[in-house]
């Protein structure tokens, strides 16, 4: 069963395309971080595609735990939360089959999440680092042209950064880091962020996935 998946893996680009309905879906982990952290964003973020960009991606996208097979039916996986992530070795492995079968993993640090996150990606992928994507990089320059990862909340002061991990020289992870970006996807109300600031992050989201579908 988990061949055939992956088989459709490969398949995505064309099937989002071809307009056909397709679910995106939200990372759920263990270790005590609130992987349920902004609860709108992701279907903002889809909203946002379906409208900009022409797709028909399901509005609802569900939680799949990281070690479950359902990781395979969803081309894109988004993460983010504050604080402590852990993967079990068959986790690890699972996430890893599924980046190397074509899926794609955006994680957005929530503020908290770095010192974690970066030793769990080690257990993916424990040969590589996580590489600074350039401002001259594709993800950038999509539908939406960007000079780089928008800022949308200051907290440390420090520059937003992308950074990625690669499989056979395609980028599978993105990650994210001092943007919260996906607090400029959630409802205004939220975090009351200008609507400069929320189109920016939006218009980043929708370059992230218009990249993971067609690279």
């Amino acid at each position: 069963m988990k061949t055939v998946i992956i088989f459709c893996l490969f398949l995505l680009p064309a099937l989002l395309n071809a307009q056909q309905n397709l679910s995106l879906a939200v990372l759920k982990y263990n270790g005590g971080g609130d992987y349920y952290a902004n609860p709108t964003a992701l279907p903002n973020l889809i909203k946002y595609c379906n409208k900009s960009l022409g797709t028909k991606i399901n509005e609802d996208p569900p939680y799949v735990e990281v070690g479950s097979k359902d990781l395979f039916q969803y081309p894109f996986i988004h993460m983010t939360g504050h604080g402590n992530v852990v993967f079990s070795k068959f986790e690890a492995e699972n996430l890893r089959m599924y980046l190397e079968a074509g899926g794609f993993l955006h994680i957005d640090d929530n503020y908290g999440m770095d010192q974690f996150i970066r030793i769990e990606l080690k257990k993916i992928f424990p040969n590589q680092e996580l590489v600074e994507l350039p401002s001259s990089h594709p993800i950038f320059n999509q539908k939406f042209k960007l000079a780089g990862l928008p800022k949308i909340h200051e907290h440390d002061g420090k520059r937003a950064q992308a950074f990625g991990l690669f499989s056979n020289g395609r980028l599978v992870c993105l990650y994210t880091y001092e943007t919260d970006l996906s607090d400029g996807w959630e409802d205004q109300s939220v975090h009351n962020d200008p609507g400069s600031k929320r189109q920016e992050a939006l218009q980043m989201g929708a370059n992230i996935i218009n990249y993971a579908f067609n690279n």
